[in-house]
């Protein structure tokens, strides 16, 4: 493990910590008191956080407020935010070695490289100050750090390396972070149509709606290598500091593939004519991969020009779902595609060249030296297209693949755009604010105190003239974006008939507004509408227990299938546990134990191998369930003569092959077979051990989503975040973010929210300053050195 420079500590004005425990009245909870004298700040700043770990940020101006926020992500988040930076940055190698240059070399290849003076603009007056302002308090607890070094989070001393200073631009440079669609997709499509299976791909990949995909013209889909997909998926993937470094990854790895697909969300609004307390209703729970420290950081920030409280990324300032005292918002992520992977043919002559018109163009070469610690270096050149950067270059076969995505336009740094909801007082205001909107593409909930709710989509959405997306292209000029959907054109919606709004990643805009057809199959929003629609009078009791709601409405889809099948022995015994089963994926369900075993490791490869070769001999497991159970509703399409009979082999085959995998894992007695036996959740950490693994109740299309590993049952992402919002009553909000606020292992408040998250329990979202002082654990007063 390298070790580096320490930052240039003298650039920040001396800081000093001290530290008083406050004797309290016995029958109160005592409050820990610190003080923290920094250079930076106007006027004193007061954090109180709470016994849930949530810090209350008060300030008197907005200025300090960002400042202040700054400061505690760092005090809470330090080691999390300095690896998210050296990620996106590409700055690990750096700290921790060469065997890192491929994932830094990647992460430059995406970073934002266009106009800063229009990046900033892009998010709206005041954004650019907020991050100043933001970076500054980070980089204040940083030298207030390296004079207080045992107060650093332990995993500087144990890497042997100091946490880098930040730069405001370092905030909206990072794009790799954001979510996209659908490279990944495009390249297994190429694969399929180069072996000739197109069409067969389609039980794998499918579409929504159902859509015949084509071979671009000009396209040799064998000239995509599965190998672009390396930088990308170094790129966006959670970087692992183990022992044994930098892991190597297979590109065509079904699991590590299906995780880049994996992210959803819930999200739903309730009119107050449909509530109990005659108010709305506003939930949300954003499925993200499952690590330590969360992904999100729950803020509450006070100040002159806006009082918010809720969820945002810990390095960035705002945040991104929540409520501002008049406003409420959650957000879900929309499958809108802003990807194409284009291809080249190279100039013979000169590999720098590609084909485009009736001419050539040259690549834009960037070099760059990229340190590898103690003082060494290396030089690495970056080319670009005009569409973006260049991830395969083959100069064998004089080909070159390029991704064009929206993450090379200004104004689509993930989630930085929250920044316009801070201060929203209506819905016009809500939609004004999304209208700028660019990355990632959203859907976004809303409710305010007067009673409203609605629903918004925004995003940076290309328009393409010729062709679906579904495919790579050729990069000769034929394919061009021809611009953005003006955000206008965007779906909406206020106060609707039903009562109520709700949103689970399923295709919910008009078909020919081209934002794609890769969208989940809805099993979740079928089931969130059915909840709502039940209810007359809706508690906030029952939206948390329909976050935590583990009934699998796929299988009102695929168990039909088995009617009239008849078995003896094990196939027999399978039958009989599946029709007696409730559908719900609960921790201690054999039914479910033998349901998503079968439906995610044997009935799709059985299905497959018998579509098609191709598909047989590559995939393992179940890739796209909802293209696979659409496809299993005609089996005369994919089957041919016979369809129905051999229909019923596939069937009682794969049960038979999941009845005895589930008996060699726990046992050949189904009445003691247990999903939590199999299923399980660990919070990874980069470098500290894992906090689990932990018995998981849900599967990939309950509310509850537990998107897993089909090889071992482990959990890759779902829900770590929750909230559910009393809008006007905001005391009796509640939320859990497991593990637990803080990213520091000696922290309280690092894992304290694991339990409440698997048992489904919340912690009050406390706003009124009366009811936040009472639950005050840790007042810190920030205050000016000058």
């Amino acid at each position: 493990m390298s070790n580096i420079e320490k930052p240039a500590w003298a650039l920040l004005a001396s800081a000093t910590l001290t530290f008083a425990l406050i004797a309290a009245d016995a029958s109160a909870q005592p409050t820990e008191q610190r003080t923290y004298e920094l250079p930076g700040l106007t006027d004193d700043v007061r954090i109180a956080v709470d016994s849930a770990g949530v810090p209350h940020i008060y300030a008197d101006s907005t200025a300090d407020l960002f400042f202040a926020q700054g400061v505690n992500a760092a005090r809470d988040r330090l080691f999390q935010l300095d690896l998210q930076r050296r990620q996106g940055l590409g700055e690990l190698s750096e700290a921790f070695g060469a065997e890192y240059l491929e994932h830094d070399k990647a992460a430059r290849t995406f970073m934002f490289r266009g106009d800063m003076d229009a990046e900033w603009e892009s998010y709206g007056p005041g954004a650019r100050e907020a991050a100043e302002r933001f970076t500054e308090g980070v980089n204040a607890y940083v030298g207030l750090i390296e004079e207080h070094p045992e107060k650093a989070p332990p995993e500087f001393q144990e890497l042997g390396y100091s946490p880098a200073l930040w730069e405001p631009e370092d905030i909206v440079r990072i794009r790799s972070n954001s979510l996209g669609g659908n490279f990944t997709g495009e390249v297994t499509r190429s694969l399929f149509a180069c072996a000739q299976d197109l069409d067969f791909g389609g039980v794998v990949t499918g579409s929504e709606p159902e859509h015949e995909v084509t071979i671009p013209d000009g396209l040799d889909p064998c000239s995509v290598s599965p190998d672009v997909l390396t930088p990308f998926i170094l790129a966006v993937s959670p970087v692992s500091l183990g022992e044994e470094g930098a892991p190597a990854f297979d590109v065509q790895d079904e699991t590590l593939r299906r995780m880049l697909e994996a992210e959803g969300s819930n999200s739903w609004t309730i009119a107050p004519e449909r509530t109990s307390t005659g108010r709305p209703i506003l939930a949300g729970d954003p499925h993200r991969s499952i690590q330590a420290p969360s992904l999100r950081y729950v803020v509450h920030l006070s100040g002159p020009e806006f009082d918010v409280i809720g969820a945002g990324e810990p390095f960035l300032p705002g945040i991104s779902m929540g409520h501002n005292g008049t406003a409420a918002f959650g957000l879900t992520f929309l499958n809108a595609d802003q990807q194409d992977l284009y291809v080249y043919d190279l100039d013979p002559q000169d590999s720098s060249r590609y084909r485009y018109g009736d001419g050539w163009e040259t690549m834009t070469t960037v070099t760059e030296e990229i340190p590898t610690g103690e003082g060494d270096s290396e030089r690495v050149d970056l080319r670009f297209t005009r569409h973006g950067p260049v991830l395969h270059l083959d100069e064998e076969s004089g080909t070159a693949l390029a991704l064009r995505s929206t993450w090379s336009e200004p104004g689509t740094a993930a989630y930085f755009h929250g920044m316009r909801l801070l201060d929203t007082e209506d819905f016009d205001d809500f939609e004004d604010s999304l209208s700028s909107w660019a990355g990632p593409p959203v859907n976004y909930t809303y409710a305010d105190t007067d009673g409203d709710i609605g629903w918004a989509t925004a995003g940076l959405i290309p328009r393409r003239d010729g062709h679906d997306g579904l495919l790579p292209v050729p990069g000769d000029g034929g394919y061009e974006w021809d611009g953005f959907l003006d955000p206008d054109d965007l779906p909406s919606s206020l106060n609707p008939e039903e009562g109520f709004l709700s949103t689970a990643n399923e295709r919910n805009v008009p078909l020919d507004l081209g934002i794609g057809y890769e969208w989940d199959p809805g099993y979740r929003q079928e089931r969130i509408v059915e909840e709502l629609e039940g209810r007359t009078s809706t508690t906030l009791t029952d939206s948390m227990a329909l976050q935590n709601d583990h009934l699998d409405t796929s299988a009102r889809d695929v168990l039909p299938l088995l009617d009239g099948l008849e078995a003896e022995g094990d196939v027999g015994a399978a039958l009989r546990i599946l029709r007696e089963w409730d559908h719900v994926a609960s921790s201690g369900s054999a039914g479910a134990a033998l349901y998503q075993t079968w439906v995610s490791r044997h009935l799709g490869p059985t299905f497959y191998r018998e579509v098609s070769p191709v598909l047989g001999e590559t995939l393992t497991s179940t890739m796209n369930s909802g293209a696979l159970y659409r496809a299993l509703q005609e089996p005369e399409r994919w089957l041919g003569e016979g369809a129905e009979d051999e229909l019923g082999r596939i069937l009682t085959d794969s049960l038979g092959e999941a009845f005895a995998d589930v008996s060699s894992s726990l046992g050949t007695d189904p009445d003691q077979w247990r999903w939590g036996s199999l299923h399980n959740t660990s919070f990874a950490h980069p470098w500290n051990p894992p906090i689990g693994p932990f018995e998981r109740a849900g599967a990939e299309h309950t509310v509850d989503s537990s998107t897993f590993d089909a090889a071992d049952h482990s959990q890759l992402s779902g829900a770590s975040f929750r909230m559910v919002l009393d809008v006007g009553e905001w005391d009796s909000s509640v939320m859990v973010n497991a593990p637990g606020q803080s990213g520091d292992t000696r922290s309280p408040h690092y894992r304290d929210q694991v339990d409440d998250l698997l048992d489904g329990s919340y912690s009050p979202l406390l706003y009124t300053e009366g009811a936040v002082d009472e639950d005050t654990v840790l007042e810190i007063i920030l205050r000016s050195d000058g």
